[in-house]
């Protein structure tokens, strides 16, 4: 009889193993049978602790945060335009790190508030830099939003960074919409550069708030 002693199973474990599979299965073949075939128990285990898919999206997503915020502090001197930007990268990389990480993160509600540290020192910056307390929460709701889309997007076409999908060739498309000059060239700033592509809308954003609410 074998004397190994396998590691408790509990929520965290499981949404460990499933962001693991994730990777190789994508969300669409993220099954608690198969998350339990990983773990090496029977599908019903994961019933305790778990209700549904969606109990276990809402641990995952909260699992990806925990690990966005390891290493990742804010830096004191930020003001807040440098505090959108930061955070939103910070975001953005993390999703990147996982298959369909933006679509997990997508809709989910954080299981525990490791979350409130961040938001409450990222209105905090926000409402002492002369927004109201509804501005700073539609700033910092606006630029997370466009980079929870702008990820979706970028995963439809890259699952992976550098693993692109059939149908998103630049140059095919170019030559498919040669009686729609404009359309045909727009193709290289839509699905290429998405790093210059994130940083320039997040920029335009960030310049918008600048402009909506005159913080200082």
């Amino acid at each position: 009889m074998s004397t190994e002693r396998r590691a408790p199973l509990d929520r965290r474990r499981v949404a460990g193993t499933a962001l693991e599979l994730l990777n190789e299965v994508g969300l669409d073949g993220l099954t608690l049978r198969a998350i339990a075939r990983e773990l090496d128990v029977k599908a019903p285990a994961l019933y305790w602790h778990f209700k549904d898919k969606q109990a276990l999206l809402d641990e995952m997503a909260t699992e990806m945060f925990r690990r966005m915020l390891d290493g990742a502090e804010p830096d004191p001197d930020d003001g807040w335009r440098e505090r959108l930007l930061r955070v939103n990268r910070v975001l953005r990389r993390t999703l990147l790190g996982y298959r369909d990480g933006a679509k997990v993160f997508s809709g989910t509600r954080f299981t525990g508030l490791e979350h409130a540290e961040q938001q409450e020192a990222d209105l905090r910056l926000l409402t002492s830099a002369g927004l109201t307390l509804t501005q700073a929460v539609r700033a910092l709701q606006t630029t997370f939003l466009y980079t929870l889309g702008f990820v979706a997007e970028e995963q439809g076409v890259e699952p992976r960074p550098g693993e692109r999908r059939a149908g998103f060739d630049v140059e095919e498309r170019a030559r498919a919409m040669a009686g729609r000059p404009l359309a045909a060239e727009a193709g290289a700033a839509l699905f290429g550069d998405y790093d210059e592509h994130f940083e320039e809308g997040l920029a335009l954003i960030v310049a918008g708030i600048e402009a909506r609410y005159g913080p200082s």
